[in-house]
């Protein structure tokens, strides 16, 4: 039950980041410069952990489950700035890519600096 409810939630949650991809604009307010880096790389964090949850029912390994959850985060993310050049209103930014990988780096040494890693 705990597998199937890990899967769906990441799968809602690749489905929530390519609707906001799909969008023209965002609505969010932007208070600073370069916020978007900020979060690109929030989301993509939050993303790392709950693929990590995921994968962790199906991999034995926690470095193999660490590993494996910054690639698939990663390339998500190009596969995300792929989907938005061709977006009306939208453009890819490498950079938006770059801060998407610290974020899921970030969310996996996050889990091993607490210890949370093992299964």
């Amino acid at each position: 039950m705990i597998r199937a409810l890990d899967f769906g939630i990441v799968l809602l949650y690749f489905l929530f980041i390519y609707w906001l991809s799909d969008q023209s604009s965002l609505p969010a307010p932007m208070w600073f410069e370069h916020q978007d880096k900020l979060n690109h790389a929030g989301a993509y964090f939050i993303m790392t952990l709950l693929v990590w949850r995921s994968l962790r029912h199906l991999i034995s390994s926690p470095i193999i489950v660490f590993f494996l959850s910054v690639v698939f985060s990663s390339l998500y993310g190009l596969s995300d700035e792929w989907h938005q050049s061709f977006v009306e209103g939208r453009q890819s930014d490498v950079f938006d890519w770059i801060a998407d990988t610290t974020g899921a780096i970030l969310a996996m040494l996050s889990l091993k600096t607490y210890q949370i890693y093992k299964h």
